[in-house]
């Protein structure tokens, strides 16, 4: 069974690389999927409070038979609990809900900037971090310019960004940013939700290492350094997924891809999006 690649958080923890993503998968199935992931070698799952299914990732886990120090666990707040002690109590709810003491990452899931103060959101993410609770913090949808006001404002600097990122996005100045800043990328729809499996360029650099579209886009997010985690609910298409540390793009096929960038979004803009409870 490949290991998965591990990155070192700007606090010490290590995330592995490829994750396995739980995103709009019912909640009656969630576990029955994580069980499956975990068991094709995955150790990183990623659920958030809007995805409703916490409790099957926990229920996923325990039934692996994996110890949970084996597994990481991301979870992310919910858009209707900003306000600092909404946070607390959310966050103890994501806790029940996974059956744990603790998780290992954190997210504010939206900046909300025309709503929220998500710098004060994120001093009480702060408070989760230094209890221990979360071993580590981030954000997500945050561009740089959310990102520079959170550091300002703030003591502990974000672990993670995850942000939409696919051949079709390639986020060169968000990524820029949080290389500066010791800021891990994560890639969410890390194919644009299936838009990209078509692109000739894709399909020719697949046909040329005998992969699939997925695992070639994939295996791009991990040689420039995305921690990603792609999403299914069938067990061969989660096996596919993991099968990627047996080949290599070269210089010519990541260029290729790079240069498949529109600045495209298949979902909302952090500048506009907004949640009202």
């Amino acid at each position: 069974m490949s290991t998965t690649p591990l990155i070192t958080l700007n606090n010490g923890v290590t995330i592995p690389q490829l994750g396995f993503g739980v995103f709009q998968i019912d909640p009656d199935e969630t576990a029955d999927a994580v069980v499956t992931a975990l068991d094709a070698g995955y150790r990183h799952i990623d659920t958030a409070q809007m995805y409703r299914n916490e409790a099957g990732v926990g229920e996923g886990v325990r039934r692996s038979g994996l110890p949970r120090d084996e597994v990481f666990i991301t979870s992310k707040l919910n858009n209707d609990s900003h306000d600092p002690e909404a946070a607390a109590a959310a966050f103890e709810r994501t806790l029940d809900a996974l059956g744990t003491d603790h998780v290992d990452l954190f997210l504010i899931h939206w900046p909300l900037a025309m709503v929220s103060d998500f710098v004060e959101t994120w001093h009480a993410m702060e408070e989760f971090y230094r209890s221990g609770r979360a071993r580590s913090i981030g954000v997500s949808n945050f561009q740089p310019h959310h990102l520079r006001r959170l550091i300002d404002g703030s003591t502990v600097v974000p672990a993670v960004n995850q942000i939409e990122v696919h051949p079709y996005l390639t986020q060169a100045e968000a990524r820029a940013f949080g290389a500066e800043h010791g800021i891990a990328t994560e890639a969410w729809s890390p194919i644009a939700q299936g838009k990209v499996l078509d692109d000739p360029t894709v399909v020719r650099i697949a046909e040329t290492h005998q992969r699939t579209p997925a695992q070639v886009t994939l295996r791009w997010h991990i040689q420039r350094g995305d921690i990603v985690f792609p999403k299914s609910v069938t067990a061969a298409r989660i096996r596919e997924n993991f099968a990627l540390f047996d080949f290599e793009l070269d210089d010519v096929d990541m260029a290729a891809i790079d240069a498949l960038n529109r600045d495209e979004r298949t979902g909302p803009d952090p500048d506009t999006f907004d949640y009202v409870p």
